[in-house]
């Protein structure tokens, strides 16, 4: 497999006004890649990982919306136990019984999920929580 390098290099931004490393373009077998260093890639990883739903903005009097707040919350809330845990999303969904694309979008704020499935989750959560955690 032999890489051939692009003419440019680029720099990615890893903060406004912070340079981070070299990033490469290369191509591969007819395929555009980045190459990066693994220190960067796994900063790039940490920080996905670290991703939560925001808040919706307010309204004009400061209030923010009730439903799409609390799915926020509850979104954060799941994501923060299952992160803990160290459980990733198809293993949470697998344990709860629900499909791993439910989960995303209830980890993402996208959908408001029915009593039935909350109790679903929280129930594996705890479940995993007291088996200590292990897939």
């Amino acid at each position: 497999m032999k890489a051939e390098p692009s003419e440019s290099k680029r720099r990615l931004q890893s903060r406004p006004g912070q340079l981070a490393a070299a990033a490469k373009r290369v191509t591969i077998k007819g395929q555009q890649m980045v190459m990066l260093t693994k220190d960067e890639f796994d900063r790039l990883l940490q920080k996905a990982d670290e991703w939560e739903p925001l808040l919706p903005a307010p309204n004009e009097r400061g209030n923010y919306p009730a439903l799409e707040t609390l799915d926020v919350l509850l979104a954060r809330d799941i994501l923060r136990h299952r992160r803990r845990l160290g459980l990733s999303q198809a293993e949470l969904a697998r344990r709860a019984g629900i499909r791993p694309e439910t989960l995303n979008r209830i980890e993402q704020g996208k959908r408001s999920p029915s009593v039935r499935t909350v109790d679903k989750i929280d129930r594996a959560l705890r479940e995993a929580e007291n088996e200590g955690g292990s897939p």
